[in-house]
């Protein structure tokens, strides 16, 4: 049986299907009370089943068939699940570009003070050109998106350590900024990505990684690299793994409906899916089927079997460095038999 994790999960903030299958159909958004009947009663269920921090994701635009479904913009929705929680960690998705960070900072100290200090960062770098495109943002060659992310990092944690900061760099500039009311918690920042480029910015800037699915092996050689470019800056950086879990009463039987799920596979959609994210390394870029059956590649952890076969699963990930599971919460039986292992 494994040790206890930290768990993550998404926010319900999208309404279109993630799987690549000929019954995929696009979703459409809930509206006022409609919206709060929708959600508050999702939220209120993952916070009752003991997940530590919830994720709210940023989706600018997607079809919810060749690209995952748009979302509900990720600071409103913050807010919302602010004001609806008591316990569980919020953690804002934020594209730089989109946004400067001076105003994050703002924002984030707000949110600081109404959650009790459940508020952390995501800062996500963009691979989506067609996004950045539509909302007239510049989409910048891929190092230079990291090297955009890491001044907007420099200008959050300076907000937040200093009572006045300034800073002048090549994409951002600040004079003499002063948070009021000041931020009583210690900013947590979290990224993904598996680049060289991602790496290098985790190693000198932040305190989380969210990984794609994968295997053993991938997952560990991802860790191993960060932990090599983290010795020559002295920070440490966690490591949240993204799974889908899929548990049954035997192997077999998770299996045969794994199966079932890639047979259903529309492999013209698939093949747009990849050319959508072309670039994006780790999104949708494996030939392994599994990677296709939803978003981030999830089923590609293999957390797929009897509760036995998938806490062996899981005490391997935890073993390489894995501190949080970042997952879904629709598998009942994941709920019933290991989560509240996980979760104490």
């Amino acid at each position: 049986m494994p040790g206890r994790m930290l768990t993550c999960t998404w926010a319900p903030t999208v309404f279109a299907g993630t799987q690549v299958a000929s019954a995929n159909r696009r979703g459409g958004f809930p509206d006022g009370r409609a919206l709060d009947a929708a959600v508050l009663p999702m939220l209120a269920r993952i916070e009752a089943l003991g997940v530590s921090h919830l994720l709210i994701a940023q989706r600018w635009w997607g079809s919810g068939v060749e690209m995952e479904g748009s979302s509900l913009d990720c600071l409103a929705t913050t807010a919302l699940f602010a004001a609806h929680t008591e316990r569980i960690r919020l953690v804002t998705a934020i594209h730089p570009g989109f946004f400067h960070p001076g105003a994050i900072a703002k924002w984030g100290a707000t949110l600081d003070w109404i959650s009790g200090g459940r508020w952390d960062i995501n800062v996500t770098s963009g691979w989506n050109k067609r996004e950045f495109d539509m909302y007239g943002i510049d989409f910048l060659e891929h190092g230079e998106r990291y090297a955009r992310s890491a001044e907007f990092i420099d200008v959050l944690r300076g907000a937040w350590a200093s009572p006045e900061f300034s800073y002048e760099g090549r994409y951002y500039r600040t004079r003499d900024l002063e948070l009021e009311p000041r931020p009583r918690a210690p900013l947590t920042v979290f990224q993904g990505g598996q680049s060289d480029d991602a790496i290098a910015m985790a190693a000198t800037h932040s305190d989380w990684m969210f990984l794609n699915g994968g295997s053993l092996e991938r997952i560990e050689d991802i860790i191993g690299r960060v932990r090599r470019a983290s010795r020559a800056t002295g920070r440490k950086v966690r490591f949240a793994l993204y799974a889908a879990p899929l548990v049954r009463p035997t192997d077999a039987e998770a299996w045969a409906e794994i199966e079932a799920r890639i047979g259903a596979i529309d492999q013209s959609l698939a093949k747009r899916r990849r050319a959508a994210t072309d670039g994006a390394e780790g999104m949708w870029a494996s030939d392994e089927d599994l990677s296709l059956l939803d978003t981030n590649e999830g089923y590609a952890a293999k957390l797929i079997g009897s509760p036995d076969t998938v806490y062996e699963r899981l005490e391997a990930y935890r073993s390489l460095g894995v501190d949080m599971l970042h997952f879904d919460t629709q598998d009942k039986l994941f709920n019933e038999t290991i989560l509240p292992e996980l979760v104490g």
